[in-house]
């Protein structure tokens, strides 16, 4: 499996798969496309190259490109329980950030009990867990060889009381599901 961090800005993007057509899993702020785009071409990936994105969170770091990827041809896989979030994403922009909308009628619904199946018809064996903590919309994403993409999941220890029990929650989950190796957002490779 072929794991590239496309990332800038101080976050991770990644670009993932063996054959075919890769994920991309979380894009940047609004407004950095040229960003996105530069970060790809370094590491020889045409934007075209990717047919889906999968959004750990609807932060403004972590879909701010969302709508502009699918006008670029991307479909946005929304997983169970994140709709009613991508919304509330516009609460955070600014006009000066050049936010666009996500549309909400275009995008593919992804019920975590189907995730596997999914991602195994574009090459990737692995799933999608709901793992809040973060944010209630959190998801990771688990490979079965034991990498997991977990947006913005605070650690066990640093996680506000008010929340302690969802992120030690999620983490028993991410660890239930094979995840051994953290690919984090904001932070370098770990293993647990």
């Amino acid at each position: 499996m072929n794991i590239v961090n496309v990332g800038y800005k101080s976050t991770n993007y990644f670009a993932i798969g063996s054959t075919g057509t890769p994920l991309l899993v979380d894009c940047g702020w609004p407004g950095t496309m040229p960003l996105l785009l530069a970060n790809l071409k370094r590491v020889d990936i045409p934007l075209s190259a990717f047919q889906y994105l999968l959004v750990t969170h609807f932060h403004p770091d972590h879909a701010g490109l969302a709508q502009e990827l699918k006008q670029a041809g991307l479909t946005l896989l929304v997983c169970e329980g994140q709709e009613p979030f991508i919304p509330q994403l516009k609460q955070w922009m600014k006009p000066e950030m050049h936010f666009h909308d996500i549309t909400l009628h275009d995008n593919r619904a992804l019920p975590l009990a189907e995730s596997r199946a999914f991602l195994k018809a574009i090459g990737i064996d692995g799933q999608v867990i709901a793992t809040p903590g973060h944010s209630d919309d959190s998801v990771s994403l688990i490979l079965d060889s034991g990498e997991a993409f977990v947006g913005d999941l605070t650690s066990p220890g640093a996680a506000p009381d008010e929340h302690a029990a969802a992120v030690a929650a999620s983490w028993e989950a991410i660890r239930t599901a094979g995840g051994r190796t953290i690919y984090h957002a904001h932070a370098p490779l770990r293993h647990i």
